[in-house]
């Protein structure tokens, strides 16, 4: 398999996917839809959508009931952007090579535009009820949306995005603290995308519990990955400047370990993540290959 070729081949399906769930912007409420659907069109590699569809198919599901729940999550996530380029939070113009939505429409619209797709999430994820064959797939449903806005919320990724912004006021702050951080501002969304994938296809309790620690172990990865880029990469790679982390004081995993010991948690949690997804009754190559790759790119 051509890992290159053939992540593109799925980004593009996957974009397709999520892509049709997406509001039609019309009515005296069109620009607040408008601003959704240009930064939910925006780019980007769509990890998570895909990351849930590949747990899927790895244990044993046919697909029928995943596509709103794999828009509803990229839904998510583009709202967090949204919220996170906000000048009261990072101020930043410039996402992807695009203005930001608060550059592109306004503040206001850019607050309401994730606020919207926030709550357009929860209409898209949904729809998985009227996909329903059976009881099974209702409580299936009912459980995934419980998952979901759980990893989403206060106890996941808003949960982390407060403590990595009281983090940026402090500077210094405890190794706990950077593990909460990474593992609810980054990982949640990921642990929430694999469980989903799993819990649809009908997974047992023991395989779902497998799922979420190998998500939560390629969550921590992405995010030690990311602190060494921002070291050891440059600004023509990575396509953003690099020592930001430096410049802002931030304490990362790799101010706290170094270099070396900071790739050998990258390692040690691929590895990890990996053992449990190559152990399980069905293989998939290329959630295999994926992972590899988010724990081991160069940008």
């Amino acid at each position: 398999m051509n890992f290159d070729e053939e992540l593109k081949t799925r980004i593009s399906r996957t974009e397709e996917i999520i892509s049709a769930y997406l509001p039609e912007a019309d009515g005296y409420g069109a620009r607040v839809m408008d601003a959704m659907n240009y930064s939910f069109l925006a780019g980007g590699k769509r990890i998570r959508p895909m990351l849930m569809i590949e747990t899927h198919i790895l244990c044993g599901g046919d697909g029928h009931l995943v596509a709103p729940f794999m828009a509803a999550l990229e839904m998510i996530h583009t709202y967090s952007l949204i919220h996170d380029d906000l000048p009261a939070m990072d101020g930043d113009e410039l996402r992807r090579g695009k203005p930001t939505t608060w550059k592109q429409y306004d503040e206001a619209c850019a607050i309401l535009a994730g606020d919207g797709l926030l709550n357009y999430s929860v209409e898209t994820a949904s729809l998985a009820f009227d996909m329903a064959e059976d009881e099974e797939d209702y409580i299936r449903v009912a459980a995934s949306l419980k998952i979901l806005y759980h990893h989403a919320g206060i106890y996941g990724m808003i949960g982390g995005q407060c403590a990595d912004i009281e983090a940026e006021e402090k500077g210094d702050i405890p190794e706990d603290m950077l593990i909460y951080i990474h593992r609810n501002k980054t990982a949640a969304l990921l642990r929430a995308a694999m469980t989903i994938g799993a819990v649809l296809a009908g997974a047992d309790d023991d395989t779902i519990r497998l799922i979420d620690r190998a998500a939560d172990c390629i969550g921590l990865a992405f995010q030690i990955q990311d602190d060494l880029l921002d070291v050891t990469s440059t600004d023509e790679t990575l396509g953003k400047p690099v020592g930001s982390d430096e410049r802002n004081n931030k304490t990362t995993y790799v101010t706290l370990h170094g270099i070396d010991e900071s790739r050998d948690a990258v390692k040690r949690l691929s590895n990890e993540a990996l053992d449990i997804i190559r152990d399980m009754r069905h293989r998939n190559e290329f959630l295999e290959e994926l992972i590899t790759w988010m724990t081991d790119r160069d940008r």
